[in-house]
């Protein structure tokens, strides 16, 4: 069917007639984008300006107009409709209002939103001079039915206004952008993006058309067009997905969006998103730092013509490095420069840029884009150089490199980057995408390069350690092998290329070991060291993995997990330096351990006490401190008489009451002599989910009653859990139990990955009591909603389990926690 049949049908049959041949239209698989939102926004026109006719046909000097969306003849399927109906005040008002009703509740009817006013040109020229949203809708102003010629005077005037107030109206409305970009986040790399308020979305897209519209600076359009309608044809499948007018594209509709656009899923789509919206916010940067170079240079000419006596100011130029000079605050191409001849030019202006904190001037990057030779394999030492100056920047480096990326520069530079680009991290803690995460940790390394030997291994390392995540697989292993291309081809020698290789493949070693293992394990140490390999590495590998966690969010990095890495970092180095790690022998208790273990033994119950724990910085520093020294969580020491099922008891108890495990020590404590009986010792860190920490004596009296049966742990966190609403969500991947071979041979190391939920320690505690084993330790990690949990078990005879025993509790544990 066309879409003249459809108006055909619409004009015969009415409004109903109009619902069924938008229905149609709306379920023509083979029309969709721009077709089909023309003809949607044709068939309207034919039915609204049927309804005026009906209505207007005594009426002289009216017209009714569509302005926004609805103005530029774009209607996604559930977008409103913005109406005006225009008159020059000859009419009757009491037959305004009639053809008004006659035109909004038919629409209203059909259940369709509505955003429509009754206006003169004189109300609606000052109506959008007192309202910056309503002169923006204007700018889009179309004729649908009436007095053509009102539509256009209101159209002219309108645009002369918007030009003869540019100067004042434009800051407005970058303002009005940029507390949009502030509460809405940046839409290239949310993982439930608002399509068209977040930063780089279809609002921005309209605020660059309304610049352009000013004649006093225009966007970069190249791109820019197609950006747009990728992302007006993501928000026509939404609404078809949804059935409602949303722009928030939530995480359970991204598959059946992607089916429905015929991509091959859901982060395909992210992708596609993320690009368009890169264009659309690199456009608007570039637009902005135009409009405030014309408003400030129409602020001081006046200025400098009288002190020049009237003639023209020169720009002045002010060199920065070989071909490269600074311009009216950009950094430009000198005069002389030759793209063509010098292939180290991008990297030098970059770097120059990035030194002086200026941007790169769009003109300077196209025309090195368009010009410049590509680099000899290896690069020369300048090149190098140059790079790891641009990554040594700090924070200015983002800016110059999204230049360099937005015409294609780095993915010439580094082909393997083009895998990552706008790659999303379905992960809660992840707040960047691949690429940008990559840059945030090169900007976090910088603050670190006086801290290591070699500042240029620690800032490429940073650059490349995920470059991996573009391939299937582990990302670490495949970027080791890409770590090593990319190190040679920039121009390392062999030893170089090494180390930066085994910074990739073990960017996440000292992390992940210092979270989840018992770093008085002598094999512990023994094994992080033989990866390492030597003491500059691990300087290096130090400072790179402080640099990852603060680049991926607020959740990756913690003052308990900096104290973790450090005492590692230190066990690891006496052990490259040649001391040999001794075996732990069981420590001597503490006067307070020794006091609780006598009580507990004496009454024959839980005794506990409450402590915070702080740790000074890991680092040496020259400054100042800044304050009391950061709290890593509070000591919960507990002695119990001996008897089974307490660690799920512990555990229970402490997720009733909000009490997050970060470690937990488990060992039998010898009593001093005259005192009788066996008695536990547990020796945990745990920190408040939020409020204050609960009392000792709250605490003490539900672990004596979840110790004696009197206390059901499982029905009061199911109770709890059911008092909160259920929210539709991601579906949590199932449970994985491992056992981590010769990671202790001092016991079987347990490793769960699991989604994490109130009582999942107590749980596990459950299931690791049925299968007879004991807990000499847990180290627990929990990074977003993954908990990763390492238990040190043994027999009852406290040696480690044997194999086939340890792969039979990690079955027996992963079925409990799927069920």
């Amino acid at each position: 069917m066309t879409s003249t049949d459809v108006r055909t049908d619409a004009e015969d049959s009415g409004p109903s007639g109009y619902a069924a041949a938008r229905l149609r239209l709306l379920q023509e698989g083979a029309q969709s984008g721009p077709p089909r939102r023309a003809a949607l926004a044709e068939l309207t026109d034919d039915w609204l300006s049927g309804l005026f006719d009906a209505g207007a046909d005594k009426l002289r000097g009216i017209s009714l107009v569509a302005v926004g969306g609805y103005g530029r003849g774009e209607l996604s399927p559930r977008s409103d409709l913005d109406l005006l109906l225009l008159h020059d005040g000859s009419a009757d008002p009491g037959a305004v209002a009639s053809l008004a009703d006659r035109i909004w509740y038919p629409i209203w009817d059909l259940g369709l939103d509505l955003d429509h006013s009754v206006r003169t040109p004189a109300e609606a020229r000052k109506t959008a001079g007192e309202d910056l949203k309503v002169q923006l809708g204007l700018l889009d102003a179309r004729h649908l039915a009436g007095d053509l010629g009102l539509t256009a005077g209101l159209r002219t005037a309108v645009l002369a206004d918007w030009r003869n107030q540019a100067p004042k109206r434009l800051p407005e409305l970058q303002e009005l952008c940029a507390e949009r970009a502030e509460r809405q986040g940046e839409l290239q790399f949310l993982l439930e993006p608002d399509l068209k308020e977040a930063r780089g979305g279809l609002r921005d897209a309209t605020a660059l058309r309304a610049v352009a519209a000013s004649w006093l600076a225009d966007a970069p359009r190249e791109g820019l067009a197609d950006a747009r309608r990728r992302l007006l044809d993501v928000r026509d499948a939404l609404h078809l997905a949804t059935g409602r007018a949303t722009d928030r594209l939530s995480l359970q509709e991204q598959d059946q969006v992607a089916a429905e656009l015929g991509l091959l899923d859901a982060d395909t789509l992210l992708r596609q998103v993320y690009e368009a919206a890169r264009v659309v916010s690199y456009a608007s940067d570039v637009t902005w730092r135009e409009v405030g170079r014309v408003l400030r240079s129409r602020a001081v000419r006046p200025r400098l013509r009288a002190m020049l006596g009237g003639g023209k100011p020169t720009a002045e130029r002010s060199p920065l490095a070989e071909g490269v000079v600074e311009q009216d605050g950009e950094v430009v191409l000198a005069r002389a420069a030759r793209p063509d001849r010098d292939p180290v030019l991008p990297l030098r202006a970059a770097a120059a840029a990035a030194q002086a904190g200026l941007p790169l001037s769009l003109h300077a990057v196209r025309r090195m884009a368009a010009g410049v030779r590509p680099l000899p394999t290896p690069w020369p030492a300048e090149a190098r150089e140059q790079l790891v100056t641009l990554l040594g920047s700090g924070p200015s480096t983002i800016e110059v490199w999204e230049a360099l990326e937005a015409e294609g520069l780095i993915t010439r530079l580094l082909p393997d980057w083009e895998r990552v680009r706008c790659r999303p991290q379905r992960n809660a803690v992840h707040i960047w995408t691949v690429d940008r995460h990559l840059i945030e940790t090169a900007v976090r390394a910088a603050e670190f390069t006086r801290r290591v030997h070699r500042p240029d291994l620690l800032l490429v390392s940073a650059l490349l350690h995920d470059i991996g995540k573009g391939w299937p697989g582990d990302h670490s292993v495949a970027g080791e092998i890409i770590a090593k291309d990319v190190a040679a081809r920039i121009g390392f020698d062999r030893t170089d290329v090494a180390v930066l290789a085994t910074l990739v493949r073990h960017h996440l070693l000292l992390v992940e070991t210092a979270t989840r293992r018992d770093l008085e394990d002598p094999a512990t140490v023994r094994s992080v060291a033989e990866a390492v390999g030597s003491q500059g590495t691990l300087e290096l590998l130090h400072a790179l993995t402080e640099a990852d966690a603060l680049a991926t969010g607020p959740a990756a990095w913690s003052s308990w997990r900096a104290s973790l890495v450090a005492d590692l970092v230190k066990r690891v180095a006496a052990v490259l330096a040649g001391d040999t790690p001794e075996e732990p022998e069981a420590a001597a208790p503490t006067a307070e351990q020794e006091r609780l273990a006598i009580e507990a033994a004496r009454t024959g119950g839980p005794v506990l006490s409450l402590r915070a724990q702080t740790e000074p910085p890991a680092e040496p520093s020259t400054e100042e401190p800044s304050g009391d020294p950061e709290p890593l969580g509070v000591e919960l020491l507990i002695a119990v008489p001996d008897q089974e099922g307490v660690l799920p008891a512990v555990a229970g108890v402490l997720a009733m009451h909000r009490l997050t495990v970060r470690t937990a020590e488990l060992r039998a404590l010898d009593l001093p002599d005259g005192v009788s009986g066996s008695v536990l010792l547990l020796d945990w860190r745990v920190a408040a989910e939020y409020g204050s920490l609960p009392q000792a004596a709250r605490l003490r009296a539900d672990l004596v009653r979840a110790l004696d049966g009197s206390l059901d742990i499982a029905a009061k966190l199911a109770e709890r859990d059911a008092a909160y609403p259920r929210r539709r969500g991601i579906v949590a991947p199932p449970a994985r139990v491992t056992v981590a071979s010769a990671a202790s041979r001092l016991a079987t190391v347990i490793e769960v990955r699991a989604h994490d939920a109130p009582g999942l320690l107590h749980r596990i505690g459950r299931a690791l009591e049925k299968a007879h084993v004991r807990v000499r330790s847990a180290h627990v990690s929990t990074l977003g909603a993954n908990a990763v949990d390492a238990f040190y078990v043994t027999g009852p005879d406290g040696s480690p389990l044997p194999g086939e025993q340890a792969a039979s509790v990690a079955r027996a544990l992963e079925d409990t926690l799927r069920e």
